[in-house]
C-alpha cells in the first residue's frame, strides 16, 4: 500500500477499536513507516538528480570564460591550475546535499510517526465517532506532503552555496584583496537576514594578502572576511561577495600612505605612459 493507504487503513482500524494495546500500535508503526520508505525517490536515484542538477549548475558558473568575465583581473592559467579545486567543492556539495536529504527524510518519517501515535493512543478503547478522518489524515501526512518542497529548497540553497564557494576559491587563489558583500534584500519575497542587509556594500580585507603583507593597505572599519560568516554560509541565504583585486577599487580608509604613493605613482607614470604614446604617434 502506499502511505496515504496505509494511514488510511491504520486511522480506520483505531477509530472503529480505539486504543487497546501497544501491539497494534507497534504493528501500525512499522507499516507506515515502510509505506513512507517505500513512497521515497530510492537513494540512488536521487543522487543522480543531486549530481545532475548541481553539476548543471557547476557547469554554467564554472566554465572558464564565466569565471575570467567574473574576476577581472585573474589570468586563465591560475583558473586552469584552480579547476581540480572547484570540481572536489562541485562534489563535496553533492554528497552533502544528499546528507542533508536522507537526515530530512529521516525526520520527516519520524515526525509522521509521531503524529500518528500521539493521535491513536488518545482514542479510547472501543472506538469513537467524533474523529474527523480527512483532518486527521491531513495531519498525519502533514510533514511527508512537504518533503518534495523541502528537498528543492535543499537543492537551490546547495546551488547558492555552491555558486558562493567557486567564487571564494577563485578570488583567495587569484590574488583578491579585499570582498564587498551583496545582499539581496531588494528582491521581493526574499527572507533576507536583517544582519546580512547592513553588511550590503561593506568591503573586508582578506587577511595576509599580497597589499596587506607589502604595507599597501589595512583592514577598514568592516575588519576581515574571516571576522563574519561567508555568503550562503547561513541556511537559504542568497548573498555573495564581489571580488577586489586592486588598491584602486579599495575604500580610501584601507589604503595605508604607502598605498596612496603607490597609486600616484602609477597615475603618473600612466599619464606619462600617454604623453610617450601620443607623441610617437604624431
Amino acid at each position: 500500500m502506499t502511505l496515504y493507504e496505509t494511514i488510511t487503513a491504520a486511522v480506520r482500524e483505531f477509530e472503529q477499536n480505539g486504543y487497546q494495546s501497544s501491539e497494534r500500535l507497534a504493528y501500525w508503526t512499522a507499516k507506515i513507516r515502510e509505506a513512507a520508505e517505500r513512497d521515497l525517490v530510492p537513494e540512488n536515484q536521487l543522487v543522480k538528480t543531486l549530481r545532475d542538477t548541481l553539476g548543471q549548475k557547476f557547469n554554467q558558473v564554472a566554465s572558464t570564460d564565466a569565471l575570467l568575465k567574473k574576476h577581472v583581473g585573474v589570468d586563465r592559467f591560475t583558473i586552469d591550475r584552480i579547476k581540480p579545486k572547484l570540481r572536489a567543492e562541485l562534489d563535496r556539495r553533492i554528497m552533502a546535499s544528499a546528507d542533508l536529504i536522507k537526515m530530512n527524510r529521516e525526520e520527516s518519517i519520524n515526525k509522521t510517526i509521531q503524529r500518528f501515535q500521539g493521535w491513536a493512543t488518545s482514542i479510547p478503547a472501543g472506538g469513537s465517532t467524533q474523529v474527523e478522518t480527512v483532518d486527521v489524515k491531513k495531519h498525519i501526512r502533514k510533514t511527508m506532503a512537504q518533503l518534495p518542497f523541502a528537498e528543492r529548497r535543499v537543492l537551490i540553497d546547495q546551488g547558492h552555496k555552491l555558486l558562493a564557494s567557486i567564487n571564494e576559491i577563485v578570488a583567495v587563489d587569484g590574488g583578491a584583496i579585499a570582498m564587498r558583500w551583496h545582499s539581496h534584500y531588494r528582491q521581493a519575497g526574499y527572507d533576507y537576514r536583517e544582519d546580512h542587509k547592513e553588511r550590503d556594500g561593506h568591503v573586508y580585507a582578506v587577511r595576509g594578502n599580497w597589499a596587506i603583507e607589502k604595507g599597501l593597505m589595512k583592514a577598514g572599519p568592516d575588519g576581515y572576511t574571516d571576522d563574519l560568516t561567508r555568503p550562503a554560509e547561513e541556511p537559504f541565504c542568497r548573498c555573495n561577495y564581489q571580488p577586489l583585486y586592486g588598491l584602486r577599487q579599495l575604500p580610501s580608509d584601507m589604503l595605508t600612505d604607502k598605498g596612496r604613493e603607490a597609486l600616484k605613482a602609477g597615475a603618473q607614470n600612466s599619464a606619462a605612459s600617454k604623453v610617450t604614446i601620443s607623441v610617437r604617434a604624431k
